[in-house]
């Protein structure tokens, strides 16, 4: 689509109510989340509605996505954290939702505070035709981004990755947590070497329920696991909530999705049954490592461009807590993966072939949970017949 018209992604943004996601993880799951919250709100007019539902989230992505829908005057933007300036100028979204930001493909991405400051100054120079956005308290590098907002929308995500939160984005301090309690035993982040601290939330996330403005607690009841889409489903609330979706409306819509673009599926491989999980850096990994409920596991790593060709995260990641378990490495880097594992003391064995791997488990307890990294997760939904 861009390369036969150059400028169709700023033609094909303009016109439209958009709600846009971008974070380094979970932009998908949100953004199933969210759309699936403003159709169950729209009811019989969810026509309206376009998606990239597919996670192709760069220019040609939207672009492409757009195009199948022009009469569409809603759009839930599934947005890489590279095309998020060039979104706020052409399309001025109406709502944006900020979920994180942590290291991803340094090789692409290098320096995440370069990322951060481009959202900062579009911000910036959108001016009050800006977005509202819908920003992760928790994560500083977020909250010092959005500073220029309009409006900010504070959500408390807790999370289980703060390594990429040590240094304070706007002097360079390093930061604090204070007032440790009950609720929140990381304490809320501070910088004591300028103002810069956390934002009192106005949504809450808690043992796994959503804490309202208005003081009500909602169980989200989702059909996806893990405490960390609880958090992006407090996002996804914030955000439909202030495209004019009910709450109610908005719970029932995320009760529809299961297994967005694939992750969380659970897919058969002939006499193999896998539950699919997709992870793409260190905070991704440590909040998938604590899915893990069977004794055998796969790990599928690549390098390729589109996993990030630096590898050298694996020693980020504390592959420690899988003592016990038997792990198999699959994939061109299981190499490196095993020498990880070596040091962490894990059980494991390396089958470089992911169909071979797969063969390797047929007698674990079945489903098999397997992590993965982009491009063997890609190979794993065509192989199960899901893409």
């Amino acid at each position: 689509m861009t390369r036969v018209h150059p400028g169709a992604f700023g033609t094909l943004v303009k016109g439209r109510r958009i709600a846009s996601v971008t974070g380094t993880n979970g932009k998908t799951t949100t953004s199933h989340l969210l759309a699936a919250a403003i159709r169950a709100g729209l009811g019989t007019d969810a026509a309206r509605l376009v998606t990239n539902a597919d996670g192709a989230n760069l220019h040609y992505g939207i672009a492409s996505a757009l195009a199948k829908a022009p009469k569409a005057d809603l759009a839930v933007l599934e947005t890489d954290e590279r095309v998020v300036a060039d979104l706020i100028a052409a399309g001025r979204p109406e709502v944006l939702v900020m979920l994180n930001f942590s290291r991803d493909q340094l090789d692409r991405n290098h320096e995440i505070k370069f990322l951060a400051r481009s959202w900062r100054e579009a911000l910036e120079r959108a001016g009050e035709a800006g977005p509202v956005v819908v920003a992760n308290s928790d994560d500083p590098l977020i909250t010092w981004a959005v500073e220029k907002a309009r409006r900010v929308i504070w959500v408390d995500t807790p999370s289980k990755w703060s390594a990429d939160a040590v240094l304070c984005p706007a002097c360079g301090g390093i930061l604090e947590r204070v007032d440790p309690n009950p609720d929140e035993p990381q304490g809320r982040w501070d910088c004591p070497s300028c103002p810069l601290t956390e934002h009192s939330p106005d949504y809450q996330v808690r043992d796994g329920l959503i804490a309202l403005p208005d003081g009500r607690v909602v169980d989200p009841q989702l059909k996806v696991p893990g405490s960390f889409n609880v958090s992006n489903a407090a996002c996804a609330l914030a955000a439909a909530v202030e495209m004019g979706v009910g709450v109610e409306d908005a719970l029932r819509g995320f009760r529809t999705v299961e297994a967005p673009a694939g992750r969380f599926s659970v897919a058969t491989f002939g006499d193999v049954s896998a539950r699919l999980i997709l992870s793409k850096n260190p905070a991704g990994w440590a909040e998938s490592l604590a899915l893990l409920s069977t004794p055998t596991v796969v790990l599928a790593i690549d390098a390729v461009a589109a996993d990030g060709k630096d590898v050298s995260w694996l020693w980020d990641v504390d592959f420690e807590q899988l003592a016990g378990k038997h792990v198999v490495c699959t994939g061109p880097r299981a190499y490196d993966l095993a020498v990880r594992l070596e040091y962490a003391e894990v059980s494991h064995t390396v089958v470089l072939d992911l169909a071979d791997a797969l063969r390797a488990v047929t007698d674990a307890p079945q489903p098999v949970d397997l992590i993965s990294t982009y491009t063997p997760f890609q190979k794993l939904l065509k192989m199960a017949g899901l893409r």
